[in-house]
Formats: C-alpha cells, sequence, structure tokens
C-alpha cells in the first residue's frame, strides 16, 4: 500500500495527542493537516511538547477543507461536534470518531445520555468484540466510518464478555467498579480535575447508573449473547494521570468452576494479540499497560458470594482510545491489525 495521509482534527487533546504519539510510529502513515478550535494558530509544542518530531507544527481551525484531501481523519472533538464535520467529508476518506457520537444504535439512549439529536450509527471499533460467533473485526474491512468505544466500556467489555457469551453467568447481575486515571475526564479545566483537588484524593463520578457509558457496555453485552444485561457501573478517579482498573462481577451459574472459566477465556482469548489473560496468582495493574494497547486479564471466583470477579487493566489513551482506533484503522485499510502497535509497557 502506498503511504496513507491523516489529519487530526482535536489535535490539541489527550486523545488527539496520543493517536498522533502512536501514528509516528506507523511504517505506512504521513501526518497531515492538524486542527483544533480555540487552540488554533497555536504551535502542537505548547500542547504536547512529548511529540518532539511535530512540536513546530501550527494547529488549523477545524474545517471542511483544512481536513478534506486525507486517506483518513481521527476526529477527537467533544461529544456532539463530530457529526457536522463527518458530514462534509466524503466517503473517499476513512473518518474516525473518538467521541461518542455514532457509538450508540439507539437514538433513545442518545437522548437520555446525551441529549440533542442521534447522529447515527457508525461501525464500532472494537475489533475483539463478540458478535454472535464472530469478532467486530470482521466488520471492519472496507468501511469508510468507525466509532470507537469509550474508554471504560473497553475495560468492562473485554472482562466480562467471554463469560457472558459462554452463559456461564448472570448477565442480569453485574457490578463493575472502576479506578480511572485523570487524562479519562479530559482537558478542560474544572476544579475538580485540579491537582489540588485530585492529589492524595479519590472521588466517584457518574454514581447511580448516571454515566454515560452504560448503555454502551449493555449493548455490547447483548452483542456477545445476552439476552438481557444489568449491569451497576461506578467509575472512581484515582490520583494518576492514565490508566483504568476494572473490577467486574457477576453472579456464576451452578457447576462453573474456576478451570472451567478459565478454558472459556483462554479458548476466547488465545489467538487474541492484544489481550493477555495472565498466569494464576499475578494480577492485572495499570502500570504494565502503561503506553501499550494492552488489555491484561485475571479471574477469581468468590464461593461465598457465588461470583465471577474478573479483573481487567488497560491504558484508557491506548487500548481505551487511540490505541484501539488504529487498530481499527489498519483493519479497515486491509493492514496487519497490529502495524505500528506496542504490547510493550512502560514500567515503573
Amino acid at each position: 500500500m502506498t503511504t496513507i495521509t491523516v489529519a487530526v482534527a482535536g489535535a490539541s487533546g489527550y486523545a488527539g495527542g496520543e493517536v498522533l504519539r502512536l501514528l509516528l510510529s506507523h511504517p505506512d502513515v504521513e501526518i497531515g493537516a492538524l486542527t483544533a478550535a480555540s487552540s488554533a494558530g497555536t504551535a502542537l509544542g505548547g500542547h504536547h511538547p512529548h511529540l518532539v518530531p511535530l512540536a513546530d507544527r501550527i494547529l488549523q481551525p477545524t474545517t471542511t477543507e483544512t481536513l478534506s484531501g486525507h486517506d483518513v481523519v481521527f476526529l477527537g472533538l467533544p461529544h456532539g461536534e463530530s457529526g457536522a464535520v463527518a458530514a462534509q467529508l466524503g466517503d473517499d476518506a476513512l473518518v474516525i470518531d473518538l467521541g461518542a457520537d455514532f457509538r450508540l444504535q439507539s437514538a433513545d439512549d442518545w437522548t437520555e445520555f446525551y441529549g440533542g439529536e442521534h447522529a447515527g450509527t457508525w461501525p464500532y471499533g472494537m475489533p475483539e468484540l463478540f458478535v454472535g460467533a464472530g469478532r467486530q473485526r470482521d466488520a471492519l474491512a472496507g468501511v469508510n466510518r468507525i466509532a470507537v468505544p469509550g474508554c471504560n466500556v473497553t475495560a468492562i467489555t473485554l472482562g466480562i464478555q467471554p463469560a457472558v457469551a459462554a452463559g456461564i453467568v448472570d448477565a442480569t447481575d453485574l457490578v463493575a467498579v472502576l479506578a480511572n486515571g485523570y487524562s479519562g475526564a479530559g482537558k478542560a479545566p474544572k476544579a475538580n480535575l485540579m491537582a489540588s483537588e485530585g492529589l492524595g484524593a479519590a472521588s466517584p463520578y457518574g454514581v447511580g447508573g448516571t454515566h454515560r457509558h452504560v448503555p454502551e457496555i449493555m449493548q455490547n453485552l447483548r452483542l456477545a449473547g445476552a439476552d438481557e444485561v444489568t449491569i451497576s457501573f461506578t467509575p472512581t478517579l484515582v490520583p494518576m494521570a492514565r490508566g483504568i482498573l476494572a473490577t467486574t462481577t457477576a453472579r456464576i451459574k451452578d457447576g462453573v468452576d474456576l478451570a472451567t472459566v478459565r478454558s472459556t477465556y483462554e479458548a476466547a482469548y488465545g489467538d487474541e494479540p492484544f489481550i493477555h489473560l495472565l498466569p494464576e496468582g499475578q494480577w492485572p495493574t495499570t502500570a504494565a499497560t502503561l503506553g501499550a494497547n494492552t488489555a491484561q486479564l485475571q479471574l477469581a471466583i468468590d464461593a461465598r458470594a457465588r461470583r465471577l470477579v474478573v479483573v481487567s487493566a488497560i491504558d484508557n489513551l491506548v487500548k481505551g482510545t487511540a490505541g484501539g482506533a488504529i487498530q481499527s484503522m489498519n483493519l479497515a485499510l486491509g493492514l496487519a491489525e497490529t502495524t505500528g502497535l506496542s504490547t510493550i509497557g512502560v514500567a515503573p
């Protein structure tokens, strides 16, 4: 394949910056236009000083004219803004939305959790998602639009879907509690995101079924085979820059033991390059996934509570956003799925 030209809208944000960091290591990509809204006219290095090769690039306004003419356009825009931009881009470009605008299949879910008019539904950018007897990667080949999943959604879905698909747990009795790094909340200057508020503290948000990722998690698990899904999902901000540690539990079916659960997960993920079921006794850590497009998993059974416990760790900006987006881009363009993506974390 010839060199792929890529534009990134919202390049000054965390998601846009992480896309650029990964694209700099992609052998088939040439980085084109970088755009922003209020940051237009400033140098990228002022927002992402770690992106040394691109530091002198000046951010342009996010317009159709600037983004047109590229093979791939990543949209790292606030929720609700991608639809209007994408509508102006031709079908000859692969457009990948890092936001929520096109993730949900139900317009009612969009209205309830996001408000406003639903922009539509695009092919979903989680290659490992179970869809009946297949995987979502089969639906990504050759597409020209991709909706990237939410980061919390990725951590929970990858953790529990093998058990749901195999029918060894009750999908109407799921509980997920997550520890989340602050980058998942974006770069907007909000009082609760200041270092003076966050350092040395942990605080929940989106409590009581109000988090916007709830309908997306339920949507995924129905695709994985659940007739009905009920999940109580509580994310918690903890004082780390990035990473998600998700503990998902489900009532386990009678007669299911840990050996059965492990064999189910080994069969489900044995060929997946980015999902690692750890050896028994070794638990996932966010540090081990830092900077890598990997998800680490471990399993246990709480015998007294009769619940399966799945712990999953991802880097919210990589596997949870930019890495998953590039993985999906590779599939859409007919490249090897792993191109430009590392399984090597940065630790300690």
